[in-house]
């Protein structure tokens, strides 16, 4: 029997992968619409809030029930990527969400989650440092959505090539 990730940890992953990709959807979107913009951006900052929050209990989950091992045959190459691509994306939701909220702050922009309830600024009010952070946040953006989809890629490997059980740790709901 394939060992499986805790359910708290499959209920986390699928969570996140749709809460990001329904953020990276809304900041394109962002980008492309001057008639939603305002409606878009009053989604998008409480959104990268819930997954800087979500990726920490993610993370503190991940140390106390750590992966299941994975295929003994696996090519240790793959083992790297495998290895390499979570850390890369544990990194990039991690620091996506703060970028953002930095840039926020440099920009003296409002960090409004619900109504009146504000988070404080992270960084001081900076034209610099907020011409640094913008485009910083969409590069960390696309690498995340490239990093993103490379995880998919193999999730799909696993699933219908290789049908080695990887896939099924995660995407199994059943013991």
């Amino acid at each position: 029997m394939t060992p499986h990730f805790p359910l708290l940890s499959r209920l986390l992953h699928w969570s996140m992968a749709v809460t990001m990709l329904a953020m990276l959807f809304i900041g394109i979107a962002m980008v492309g619409s001057l008639a939603n913009y305002h409606w878009l951006v009053a989604i998008h900052r409480p959104l990268g809030i819930l997954i800087l929050l979500l990726v920490v209990i993610r993370l503190v989950n991940r140390l106390i029930h750590p992966a299941p091992p994975l295929p003994p045959d696996m090519p240790p190459f793959l083992r790297f990527a495998a290895y390499t691509s979570h850390v890369l994306l544990y990194v990039l939701m991690f620091a996506l969400p703060l970028v953002g909220w930095a840039m926020l702050s440099a920009a003296g922009d409002p960090i409004v989650l619900f109504g009146t309830w504000h988070l404080p600024p992270i960084l001081p009010h900076s034209a610099n440092l907020y011409a640094l952070l913008r485009p910083l946040h969409t590069v960390l953006a696309f690498a995340l959505f490239a990093i993103f989809l490379a995880h998919l890629g193999a999730a799909l490997l696993h699933a219908f090539i290789f049908r080695d059980g990887v896939f099924q740790s995660m995407a199994s709901w059943r013991r």
